[in-house]
């Protein structure tokens, strides 16, 4: 019950259909109530209305009832039915009318008018009259058959609210959840909408009362974005001002190692240099997450897939053989995907890069792509330690490193992947090479791909 309430006090649809639904039973019961009453009523008084007719049909055709043999009633005929004629007398009631058992034992002083009597352990409805000729008349009903039928009349009255109101209360729950479901339809659209889609939700379609609502979201997405803007613009700015400093350093230092100096003085200096490229390294991996996060470029042909792979591979190779890794591309298929070359060379780049890194010396990577059901999927595998399962939720978070690594990196190279997988609308799959052992990592990227896949 304390469940019910609270849903009931969170959920407006839920208080909307539970508050009509008892309006509804509250308004169906006093009306149905009132109706069976009336209706209950109103019989009586039809039957009523029969006693009447009969003794007015007794006294203006004056007749004179005469008593039937029991043998000649019908057999299916209803006893608890039956109307009773008798004249009332002096000292005693004298049978007249259609019953065959013995008169109802009626005082002769009764009054004329209608009223109910006990008589012989039963209720009788009984109308006396005074005929024109001073004879008095009394037409009596039994009262338990009057009630029966008035009864079943009153119910027959009341049956459309026993069955319409149950309908409507289905009729208004319906009703309330299509009402509320443009409200549904908007908070999925919302939920299901990437980090980087700021673009203002369409208010067309949405109720009136819904309408500010989405207008103070699309105001905050505008101020979001904005904020975004600048962080992004503040980043970029703050790598490009950095480089040249940078760069100055980076000069010096070359200088001053063609410059006479101590074996001691020599090391330092090499792990001056390699700082200062790190340094470099680090701007270039900054000014890279911020062009993805905010580049909206389209396309304007599709891309080649093998043709990426060729110029990753020339970019990355002298690192590769420096680490004596076997790199290459396994099979001839290609596929044609409408992105950018420049985010398509970015994802590459980095993920090859993190494999090249994180891979031992004497390694393997191998990069292939396939295509099913108009996707085409690259596949960048390599037989190193892989991820734990425990640290793929957290690998795409800027400047993080996976713990116990030695190589050195920024941390940014998979958060400019997932940054430009985003906004492309493709989707990261990230596995184990060796599943038996779970090691070495395997990532697939799958996008939409321009065309039918083709073999050279």
């Amino acid at each position: 019950m304390d469940g019910f309430k609270r849903r009931l006090s969170e959920s407006v649809q839920l208080k909307l259909s539970f508050t009509l639904s008892l309006v509804i039973l509250v308004v169906a019961v006093v009306a149905g109530v009132f109706s069976f009453l009336s209706a209950f009523d109103e019989a009586h008084e039809l039957q009523d209305d029969v006693l009447r007719q009969v003794a007015r049909l007794m006294d203006q055709q004056r007749l004179s009832p005469v008593p039937v043999p029991a043998e000649a009633r019908l057999k299916d005929s209803d006893e608890e039915a039956r109307v009773i004629v008798q004249y009332l007398v002096d000292g005693h009631s004298r049978a007249r009318g259609v019953d065959d058992a013995s008169p109802l034992p009626l005082p002769a002083t009764l009054a004329d008018g209608l009223q109910t009597l006990a008589v012989g352990g039963e209720t009788f409805r009984v109308l006396v009259k005074t005929s024109a000729a001073g004879e008095r008349i009394a037409v009596a009903q039994e009262s338990g058959f009057r009630n029966e039928i008035a009864r079943d009349s009153a119910l027959r009255t009341v049956m459309p609210f026993l069955i319409l109101v149950p309908v409507l209360l289905l009729i208004v729950a319906n009703l309330v959840r299509k009402m509320f479901h443009p409200i549904a339809t908007l908070a999925m659209e919302i939920d299901q909408r990437a980090e980087q889609q700021l673009h203002p939700v369409e208010d067309s379609g949405l109720p009136a009362e819904v309408r500010p609502f989405v207008v103070a979201i699309n105001r905050l997405l505008g101020r979001v974005d904005k904020a975004m803007e600048t962080q992004r613009r503040f980043v970029a700015d703050a790598a490009h001002e950095l480089r040249s400093p940078l760069t100055a350093l980076s000069l010096q230092a070359e200088r001053l190692a063609q410059a006479e100096m101590s074996s001691e003085a020599r090391e330092r200096l090499a792990i001056l240099r390699r700082g200062i490229e790190r340094g470099r390294s680090l701007l270039d991996q900054l000014l890279s997450l911020a062009k993805a996060q905010s580049s909206t470029e389209l396309p304007d042909a599709p891309v080649s897939v093998q043709g990426i792979f060729r110029r990753v591979l020339e970019d990355l190779m002298p690192l590769a053989e420096a680490r004596r890794i076997d790199i290459g591309v396994e099979g001839t298929q290609d596929a044609q995907v409408w992105v950018s070359e420049l985010d398509m060379l970015a994802v590459v780049k980095n993920l090859v890069d993190n494999a090249i890194r994180y891979t031992p010396e004497g390694g393997r990577v191998d990069l292939s792509v396939s295509s099913a059901q108009g996707r085409a999927v690259l596949h960048i595998e390599d037989n190193g330690p892989g991820i734990s399962l425990a640290e793929r939720e957290r690998i795409f978070d800027p400047f993080y490193r996976t713990l116990g690594s030695e190589q050195i990196g920024s941390g940014l190279g998979l958060s400019i992947v997932e940054a430009i997988t985003q906004r492309i609308g493709a989707q990261i799959r990230l596995g184990f090479s060796d599943h038996a052992k779970q090691t070495g990592l395997s990532v697939e990227i799958v996008m939409r791909e321009a065309g039918p896949s083709q073999d050279r």
